[in-house]
C-alpha cells in the first residue's frame, strides 16, 4: 500500500503547485515557547500506522514511538463461557442474580491487564548542552515538528505520510547521544494505581524484557509478547555535515500468521531526509486541498484545523481504525486508558464523523475496511452470545474484533452493529458509489437487520421490542441499566436499521427485501417522550440526571429521524429536549459531550448555542496540544469530571459540530449556513461534501450569503435551499435548473457538472 502511495505522491509533488491550497495557515499551528513535559501534551505526529510524540523529560528530548498494531491479543480470561449468553443474562436478571453476570462480563475487564494495546518504545537525546528551548512547533500544513534551542541547535522531525518511517534531523550539533529506551515489562508491579482508566502496570503482562542491540549508528529492540507475537523497533542515524545529523526510525509488528517485515530492514535503505520530505509534504498538500473553512471565531477555526490535522495523522486505509488514542499510546510506564481499545458504543463512531463532510472518503473507508475484515469474528461472537444468525459487533473489541468485556449493557449491546451501519450508509450517501452500495453497504445492513429481527419479538401491544434494552451508560453497570422496554437509544438504532435497509434495497431494486424491512419497521413504536415533548431515556425513565452520553437523543443526531425540517412537532421535541438537557446541566458531562452537543444545537438551527458549546470544549476540555482530556481542565464547574485521560473521539466530534453549523444535507436537501450566529458576518467554506456526492462551497459576507457553488461528482439530482431573496446564476456547466419552488431549487447535473449561484441583493 505504501509503495503505491509513494508513486502517487511523486506525481502530486510535480503538479501540486498548480492546485489552490485550502485555508489552513501558519496561524493554526501548534506553537509553544518550550517543549511540553508530559507525554499527553507532546507534539503529535502520525500516519495512521505509526505515531510519534515529542516532549521533554528531564534534560532529554524524548520521542514516544508507537505502532497501531502493537497489541496483546490474549483472550479475556474468565469471559467466554458456554453458558454466558444473552438468554442466560435475561434469566439472571429475572432471578435477581445479576452479580453472576458482572463476574462474567464486567469484572475481567477491570481485573485483567489484557487484551490491550501496548506501547512501542522511546528515543531520548541528551539536550542539556543546548541551552533552553525557545520555540517548539508543529507546522500542521506540512505535518513537521520543529524545536529550536538558544545555542542554535534545531530539531526537525516528521512521520512520513505514506511510508512506515519516522525521520529526524539535528542541526547546529557537533555530537549527540541517542538512546533507544524500552517499556518496562519486567520488575516489581506498581500497585499505587491501575484499573481501566489509569492503566495497569506493564509488568502485569508477564513479558520477559526484550533486548537492545546497539551499534555505532543504529539500535534495534526486539520484544516478545503474548502468543507468538513480537515487535521490533529500529533507529539509524548518520552525520551529514560537521554539525548536522539525520536519522530514521521504524516499528514492525509480527503476528504468527502474517509475513514479517522487520523494522531494521525498513530503516536500512531509505530516501534521504530532503527527498523523503518532498513526498511527505505532497501527501499533506493534497489532504488540505480537499476542503477548508474560514470562521470569524479564531478559537473555533484553529481547533477545527487541529482536528483535521489529527484526522490526517490517524486515519488511513490499510491501517487499523482510530482507537481511543490511535497511534499515540501512553508513555508513562502503564497500559493506556481503557486499554486503548476499540469502543464501539460511541468512540469509534464519533471519530469518523468529520471525515465525510471534510471530503476525506478514502480515510473513512479505513474504518469500514476494518469492520469487513473482522466479520468472521463478529459472526462467531453473534453465534456464541446471541445464538442466532446475522451479525452484531461487540461494543468493546480488540484489534481483531474479539470481545473484551466491560459493562455488558454496552460492551454486549444488541444494537452496536446498527450504529456502525450508519457509517456504511454515510459512505454510500456521500460517495454515491453503487459498487460500494451493492457489495458492502447493503450486505452489512441485511445481516444486521436479520440479527435484530431474530432477537426481537412482538409484545402484547403488537410492537416489536428487545427482551432487554439499555442506554449507554445510564445507571452504569447496575442491573437497573437493563430495561424491559425499548430505550430510545436502542429504538432509534433499530428504526434506523430497518428504514435504511428498506431504502437501500429499494435503490438496488430488491423489492421483496424492501417490503420485508418496511413491514418490520412498521412494527416499532414511536419514541418515548414526556408530557412536555422531551425525549426520555425509556418509557419508564425520564431524562432526570446529568449524563455524559446523550444516548436518548440519537434520533436527533446523528441518526436524523427527528428533524427540524419535519415541522412543528419535531421542532418542539428538539427544542424541549435540548432545553431540558441544558436545565439539568453538565455536572457529569465529558469533553465529548460538549462536542456532540455542538452538532445537536446545529441541528436545532441554534448557531449561538452551537458556537458556545464548541468553544467550551476547545478552551476547557483540551490539553495545550489540543488532545481531548475528557475532564474540565479549568476546574471551573463545567463538569465534575476533572481528570485527564486522553481520548480522540471528542476532538473529531468537535470538527463535525463545526461542519454541521456550515452545511447540512441529511434532510434531503442542501442547506448552507444553517446554524451560524448572526454576528458571524464573514464566514466561508470550500468543497465540503454533502449527501449525493456534491461538493459545496459558500461565502457569507456582511452577514448575507454572497455565493454558493455546487459541483456534482457523480451527476444526478440535487436540491438546494436558497438563502437569497433574489439570485442569479453566475456560471454553470453540465447543470440544468429543473424546478424552482418557494425557497428550493432542483438542479440536474451531469457527472462533474457545476453551478454558481450569486446573491441578487434585492
Amino acid at each position: 500500500m505504501f509503495k503505491h502511495l509513494f508513486c502517487l505522491l511523486l506525481i502530486f509533488s510535480l503538479w501540486g503547485n498548480h492546485r489552490s491550497v485550502a485555508q489552513v495557515a501558519a496561524k493554526h499551528d501548534l506553537v509553544f515557547d518550550k517543549l511540553p513535559t508530559r507525554w499527553d501534551e507532546a507534539l503529535p505526529l502520525g500516519n495512521g500506522f505509526i505515531g510519534e510524540l515529542i516532549w521533554q523529560k528531564g534534560d532529554k528530548v524524548r520521542f514516544s514511538l508507537d505502532h497501531a498494531e502493537l497489541w496483546d491479543l490474549r483472550p479475556m480470561e474468565g469471559m467466554k463461557k458456554p453458558e454466558f449468553t444473552y438468554a442466560w443474562v435475561q434469566e439472571q436478571i429475572k432471578k435477581n442474580n445479576y452479580t453472576a453476570v458482572q463476574q462474567y462480563g464486567d469484572v475481567p475487564y477491570e481485573r485483567e491487564p489484557a487484551p490491550s494495546k501496548i506501547p512501542g518504545a522511546a528515543l531520548e537525546i541528551d539536550a542539556k548542552e543546548w541551552g533552553e528551548v525557545n520555540s517548539a512547533r508543529v507546522d500542521i500544513q506540512k505535518a513537521i515538528a520543529e524545536v529550536k534551542w538558544t545555542n542554535g541547535a534545531k530539531l526537525t522531525s516528521f512521520v512520513h505520510a505514506a511510508s512506515a518511517l519516522g525521520y529526524f534531523r539535528l542541526e547546529g550539533v557537533k555530537a549527540f547521544k541517542i538512546n533507544l529506551l524500552t517499556p518496562k515489562y519486567e520488575g516489581e508491579v506498581d500497585k499505587t494505581a491501575g484499573g481501566s482508566v489509569a492503566g495497569d502496570d506493564l509488568a502485569r503482562l508477564g513479558y520477559k524484557q526484550g533486548k537492545i542491540t546497539q551499534n555505532s549508528n543504529s539500535s534495534t529492540y526486539r520484544q516478545k509478547g503474548w502468543g507468538g507475537f513480537e515487535y521490533e523497533v529500529s533507529v539509524r542515524w548518520k552525520q551529514t555535515a560537521a554539525t548536522a545529523w539525520e536519522g530514521v526510525w521504524a516499528i514492525s509488528a509480527h503476528y504468527p500468521d502474517k509475513p514479517k517485515i522487520e523494522a531494521s530492514k525498513l530503516t536500512a535503505n531509505v530516501l534521504a531526509f530532503d527527498k523523503a520530505v518532498l513526498t511527505h509534504e505532497a501527501w499533506w498538500q493534497n489532504f488540505w486541498t480537499k476542503s477548508g473553512i474560514t470562521l470569524p471565531d479564531t478559537v473555533l477555526e484553529k481547533q477545527y484545523y487541529l482536528e483535521q490535522y489529527k484526522f490526517g495523522s490517524t486515519a488511513r486505509r490499510g491501517a487499523p481504525p482510530i482507537s481511543l488514542q490511535a497511534v499515540w499510546t501512553a508513555d508513562n510506564g502503564r497500559l493506556p486508558p481503557w486499554k486503548g481499545d476499540f469502543h464501539h458504543d460511541l468512540n469509534t463512531q464519533l471519530s469518523y464523523w468529520p471525515g465525510y463532510a471534510a471530503n476525506h472518503l478514502d480515510e473513512t473507508l479505513g474504518y469500514l475496511d476494518h469492520l469487513d475484515q473482522n466479520r468472521t469474528a463478529y459472526r462467531d461472537y453473534t453465534k456464541w452470545f446471541y445464538q442466532t444468525d446475522g451479525i452484531n459487533v461487540p461494543g468493546v473489541t480488540t484489534l481483531t474484533g474479539v470481545p473484551m468485556g466491560g459493562w455488558i449493557q454496552y460492551s454486549f449491546s444488541p444494537t452496536v452493529s446498527s450504529w456502525l451501519a450508519q457509517h456504511y450508509y454515510l459512505q454510500w450517501r456521500y460517495s454515491m458509489d453503487r459498487d460500494f452500495l451493492q457489495k458492502r453497504a447493503y450486505p452489512w445492513f441485511k445481516e444486521v437487520a436479520t440479527f435484530l429481527e431474530k432477537n426481537t419479538f412482538l409484545n402484547a401491544q403488537g410492537k416489536r421490542q428487545l427482551p432487554i434494552s439499555s442506554s449507554p451508560e445510564i445507571n452504569d453497570n447496575k442491573v437497573t441499566a437493563w430495561f424491559s422496554e425499548n430505550t430510545n437509544y436502542d429504538l432509534s438504532l433499530m428504526r434506523f436499521t430497518f428504514s435504511k435497509a428498506a431504502e437501500l434495497a429499494t435503490e438496488l431494486k430488491l423489492t421483496q427485501d424492501a417490503a420485508h424491512w418496511r413491514m418490520i419497521f412498521s412494527q416499532f413504536s414511536s419514541y418515548a417522550v414526556s408530557e412536555n415533548a422531551e425525549l426520555k431515556f425509556a418509557p419508564s425513565l425520564p431524562y432526570n440526571e446529568s449524563h455524559r452520553h446523550f444516548s436518548h437523543l440519537m434520533a436527533i443526531h446523528p441518526l436524523g429521524e427527528i428533524r427540524w425540517e419535519n415541522g412543528e412537532n419535531d421542532q418542539k421535541m428538539i427544542k424541549n429536549s435540548l432545553a431540558l438537557l441544558d436545565k439539568i446541566g453538565p455536572d457529569w458531562w465529558c469533553g465529548y459531550s460538549y462536542a456532540w452537543l455542538g452538532s445537536l444545537k446545529a441541528r436545532a438551527k441554534d448557531g449561538v448555542g452551537a458556537a458556545k458549546t464548541l468553544r467550551t470544549f476547545a478552551t476547557a476540555f483540551c490539553l495545550p496540544n489540543s488532545f481531548h482530556a475528557n475532564g474540565d481542565q479549568t476546574k471551573s464547574g463545567l463538569s465534575k469530571f476533572t481528570y485527564r485521560p486522553f481520548t480522540l473521539e471528542g476532538n473529531f466530534a468537535f470538527a463535525a459540530g463545526v461542519q454541521e453549523m456550515l452545511v447540512q444535507s441529511y434532510a434531503g436537501f442542501i442547506e448552507v449556513f444553517p446554524a451560524v450566529p448572526a454576528d458571524w458576518k464573514e464566514v466561508s467554506f470550500k468543497n465540503l461534501r454533502t449527501e449525493g456526492a456534491t461538493l459545496v462551497s459558500a461565502k457569507r459576507s456582511g452577514g448575507l450569503v454572497d455565493e454558493i457553488v455546487l459541483r456534482s461528482e457523480k451527476g444526478g439530482l440535487a436540491r438546494l435551499k436558497l438563502p437569497f431573496k433574489t439570485h442569479f446564476v453566475k456560471e454553470k456547466k453540465g447543470a440544468v435548473l429543473e424546478k424552482i419552488e418557494n425557497e428550493f431549487v432542483e438542479i440536474s447535473f451531469q457527472k462533474g457538472g457545476f453551478i454558481v449561484f450569486k446573491n441578487g441583493y434585492e
